[in-house]
């Protein structure tokens, strides 16, 4: 758990860096905080876009600490380390298992993102728990995509089940999902193209995708991941929105955090949606993907 920590504490450096700087110059200022005070904490909340929700809810808490304690009795990082672990808190964030035969695992997100990185180091954690996996390459359009995750593979020791570039997604979906089958793999992770959410064909082809899973095997995928880049802030909420309401997301992997000040984007997104954060990405090596802990998080973001 205190390696777990360090690597929240270590990928979340720059958010949290620029964050309790600003903070810290704000509530050093002086003992009562004022409406400006008040309005520039939350300019800066909003910098690294926690979103205007949680964001409301840190300022009122605050506030609220500082009327009834003063200020020496309200620290502004212990009540939003409170507010954010309380706004991350689900109950339903592992990964869900199908009640008999393989778990299928979709892993959809727009271009670019770390789909097939992800895929691969969610196969490399489960076989650490020790389960048997396996890996679709269902992206035949991205030049080297194949290429890519074969390579994961040999690396990670998981077997890929692929196609040719061009050769039809589903087709290749239908035979991963019949391979994990044959072999009683407990985990197929299948690796969809990157497309844009606002292309409606390419929305399409990866609702075919499922059909078709879904019709060799009842309930999978069981679950869809969406995998999101932290680097690109609030954006990543229209992606969201718009895969959510093609394919109904269970829940979301937020990939680069080890690259961006906008590490909130992470409260924001789990609160407007209501999607569980699953798994988070803190570095290029294969167990730099972690399973999420809202508590963690809180506390390497407002580590003062």
């Amino acid at each position: 758990m205190k390696n777990l920590f360090a690597k929240f504490k270590a990928g979340l450096q720059k958010t949290q860096t620029k964050l309790t700087h600003e903070i810290k110059r704000i509530v050093s200022r002086s003992p009562k905080l004022g409406p400006q005070d008040l309005e520039e904490l939350e300019a800066a909340l909003i910098g690294a876009d926690l979103g205007m929700q949680v964001t409301e809810q840190i300022v009122a808490a605050v506030k609220r600490g500082y009327e009834t304690q003063g200020g020496e009795g309200a620290d502004f990082f212990t009540i939003a380390k409170r507010e954010v672990e309380q706004s991350l808190t689900v109950k339903d964030n592992a990964l869900r298992r199908a009640p008999a035969g393989p778990t299928v695992i979709s892993i959809v997100g727009v271009n670019g993102t770390g789909k097939t990185t992800t895929a691969a180091k969610l196969a490399h954690l489960v076989q650490g728990r020790g389960h048997t996996t396996l890996l679709a390459a269902c992206d035949t359009f991205r030049a080297a995509a194949i290429e890519q995750i074969k390579l994961w593979g040999q690396r990670l020791k998981v077997e890929v089940i692929a196609g040719a570039y061009g050769a039809d997604a589903a087709a290749i979906a239908h035979d991963a999902v019949a391979a994990a089958q044959a072999r009683q793999t407990e985990f197929l992770f299948v690796d969809t193209a990157g497309r844009l959410h606002t292309k409606h064909n390419l929305m399409q082809e990866l609702q075919k995708v499922h059909r078709v899973m879904g019709k060799q095997l009842a309930g999978a995928p069981h679950e869809i991941l969406l995998v999101l880049d932290a680097t690109t802030g609030m954006n990543a909420l229209n992606q969201a929105r718009e895969f959510h309401k093609a394919v109904t997301l269970t829940g979301l992997v937020v990939t680069k955090l080890d690259g961006t000040s906008k590490g909130g984007m992470v409260v924001a997104i789990q609160k407007e949606l209501g999607l569980p954060i699953k798994f988070v990405g803190l570095g290029e090596q294969a167990d730099d993907l972690q399973a999420f802990d809202a508590k963690q998080f809180a506390a390497a973001l407002f580590e003062a």
